[in-house]
């Protein structure tokens, strides 16, 4: 059943009544440009077709009752008083959205009774959080008949996630699940949030391998790449990383290497993923696969030496799945790093070769049983 549906029928079981409105926010899958957007720079995702459905309709008082399907668990909290954080992360997810709705809106005070699933996989880089985010961003914007646009609703997300979550994640995953397009790869400029928009080449599927090896980004890692990142932006005198180009870092490696190691690798990884991304839009415009298939290449390569987000088990995926794809098309590691999902570009008659390739060998080596998806590049967050 899809997440809409059920969410429309828990919701009658839960509440008892019918619910007037369904929002579906997607998740999304990075095709290439990771951890630059926090760096102000380039990223290529798309919205995919998984993602959460929220069943709502308004109440008479200022009070949500939010009904989690998937862990049946429930939250409630009141709009006319200051919103405190909860004990239960995935209750801040919501409650943190709506705080920060209240801070650009304060007039908003709708009470609602809201019941919410997803299938996007926990945990796995897919983005679930973003989803959740702007869902109920979107769910409130509805409600209250806001005045706000969805690049204002991804932003909001990301404030929540940052602030009150305690993740200090970029805008791409909200910016996506806002804004992604059917059957397009949007380039994101994180800083202008200007997209461009690129279809997806024909006669490719869009696979993702979740390699079930679980991360959690609010753990320190993330944050302190991010800091990282900040240090090597500070020592070149720069907003952000996406300032320094190329020539700039090279002229002053050894130097910041010898200050800080770290800073120096992480920076190394933005500058040339940034770069990357470019010509990634340039090599898709071009359908030139080949080219593509190693600028993924060289993206996974950058993340496993010189940002150290990668583990074994997905080193190895990425290595199965490029044996399968080929020269014509590539795969690398997507979402934050220390588990999750790669994701392929592979054409679609070797879809089940590389399906096949995986099932045969990477439970076989990690003792860990991978899952498969199929995506299609989606339409962002909207009223069902």
């Amino acid at each position: 059943m899809k997440p809409q549906q059920l969410a429309t029928q828990k919701f009658i079981e839960h509440y008892g009544y019918l619910a007037a409105q369904t929002v579906f926010a997607p998740g999304r899958v990075n095709i290439i440009g990771e951890h630059t957007d926090y760096n102000d720079g380039f990223v290529m995702p798309c919205a995919i077709n998984y993602g959460m459905a929220v069943s709502f309709s308004k109440r008479d008082d200022s009070i949500w009752r939010v009904y989690a399907i998937d862990i049946d668990k429930q939250d409630e909290f009141d709009l006319s008083q200051p919103i405190e954080p909860s004990e239960h992360k995935w209750a801040n997810y919501v409650r943190g959205v709506v705080k920060y709705i209240q801070a650009k809106c304060p007039e908003f005070k709708q009470g609602a009774d809201l019941a919410m699933t997803s299938d996007v996989p926990m945990s796995s880089g897919l983005s679930s959080s973003a989803a959740l985010e702007i869902s109920i961003g979107k769910t409130a914007q509805v409600l209250g008949n806001l005045p706000l646009s969805l690049a204002e609703i991804a932003l909001i997300g990301q404030e929540a996630e940052n602030k009150f979550v305690g993740a200090n994640c970029g805008n791409m995953d909200q910016l996506t699940s806002a804004l992604g397009q059917k059957d397009q790869l949007i380039m994101i400029d994180c800083r202008s949030l200007d997209i461009t928009p690129t279809p997806v080449p024909h006669g490719y599927s869009i696979a993702i391998i979740n390699s079930n090896v679980k991360h959690d980004l609010v753990t320190g890692e993330y944050n302190s790449r991010r800091q990282e990142c900040e240090f090597a932006a500070k020592f070149f005198g720069a907003k952000a990383l996406r300032d320094v180009t190329s020539e700039q870092f090279i002229e002053r490696a050894s130097e910041l290497q010898a200050e800080n190691e770290l800073a120096y690798k992480r920076a190394k990884h933005i500058i040339s993923e940034n770069q990357r991304v470019l010509e990634a839009v340039e090599a898709l415009k071009a359908n030139d696969m080949v080219k593509l298939g190693q600028l993924m290449a060289g993206s996974h390569d950058s993340m496993r030496d010189d940002f150290e987000i990668t583990i074994p088990e997905i080193d190895y995926l990425v290595e199965l799945a490029q044996v399968a794809i080929g020269k014509n098309g590539g795969s690398r590691m997507t979402g934050g790093g220390f588990g999750g999902c790669i994701v392929c570009l592979v054409p679609n008659e070797k879809v089940e070769h590389l399906r096949q390739i995986i099932a045969e060998n990477y439970e076989k080596q990690t003792g860990i049983k991978e899952t498969f998806h199929l995506c299609t590049a989606c339409d962002g967050v909207h009223l069902i």
